[in-house]
């Protein structure tokens, strides 16, 4: 299938200049058609326009055949059915096999959080006598105070903090900036790392300006802020493990259970889509229904 690089080459190139989606999407996308390329040569199948629906619904049921969850099929399809579309637009294809093969809708599970004694209990286990101490209460705190995703976190640099408005300028996902505010706290707790701990840590080591750094003084990634997250449950009173993204769940549901509006909490997550930042209100309607279950009398 010699066309096959071609075909994605130009597919990603739109991708990145029309669409300016992020590396990571763009990663996934090529990984999923290089899949279905396989599929195709499996099928002895040469060229995209010789994939009909029929094709497209045994590759579903390819799918499930390998145990994958509802979501990421979801994903796999959806990608491909943008390919085609593009390959159609650009008259490669006559026919978008996947435009009628339907996607699994996946069970919609409720954000999991912390609850305000929970965070309070996760806060007491932080120790600020090292440097990497300091640094970790700073990942915390600034977590918490601006429900900022794990990889937005990693990429923050010096200069993207404005210390006398209390903002931080976020790149989020598909390269859209946005500005964040932080609290005293969190203030307080990043200058105290700026000062002590990340100097500390940057001693004789080359400069950069990444704001979170390892023991080495190296940018920190995702995996290893994972890693200090679960360090701090395990030094706490908390039982279980801590996602990436449960401070972002949690500072959501804070927000909105103190009284914040929906599209204000929908800008400070970075959400594309107000049906996105939705799922938090059954979090706080399901915080409702317990509180009351549990204290009303005759419940």
């Amino acid at each position: 299938m010699a066309n096959e690089n071609v075909f994605i080459k130009v597919f990603i190139e739109y991708l990145q200049i029309e669409k300016n989606y992020s590396k990571y999407t763009i990663e996934h996308y090529q990984r999923d058609i290089s899949d279905f390329f396989v599929f195709m040569a499996e099928q002895l199948l040469d060229h995209p326009n010789d994939v009909q629906y029929s094709d497209a619904r045994l590759f579903l049921t390819h799918l499930y055949e390998k145990k994958l969850s509802k979501k990421t099929i979801a994903k796999k399809i959806s990608c491909l059915r943008s390919f085609y579309k593009y390959l159609q637009r650009e008259n490669v294809v006559e026919e978008n096999p996947f435009a009628l093969v339907s996607i699994p809708k996946s069970e919609k599970r409720l954000p999991e959080f912390f609850y305000e004694e929970e965070i309070q209990l996760l806060f007491q286990s932080c120790e600020v006598k090292t440097p990497l101490g300091d640094r970790n209460k700073a990942i915390l705190e600034f977590l918490y105070a601006t429900g900022i995703r794990v990889s937005e976190c990693c990429q923050i640099q010096m200069n993207d903090l404005d210390f006398y408005l209390s903002t931080v300028l976020i790149h989020g996902k598909g390269n859209k900036e946005r500005y964040v505010p932080f609290g005293k706290i969190a203030k307080d707790s990043i200058e105290h790392y700026i000062n002590n701990g990340r100097n500390n840590l940057m001693t004789n080591k080359k400069a950069h300006h990444f704001l979170f750094v390892n023991h080495r003084g190296e940018p920190l990634t995702a995996r290893g802020v994972r890693k200090i997250l679960n360090g701090m449950i395990e030094k706490s009173a908390l039982n279980g493990k801590i996602h990436p993204h449960m401070l972002r769940h949690t500072f959501a549901t804070h927000m909105l259970n103190n009284g914040a509006d929906l599209r204000s909490v929908q800008e400070l997550l970075g959400h594309a889509f107000l049906s996105s930042t939705q799922i938090y209100t059954h979090v706080t309607k399901e915080h409702l229904r317990k509180t009351y279950m549990s204290h009303h009398p005759r419940a």
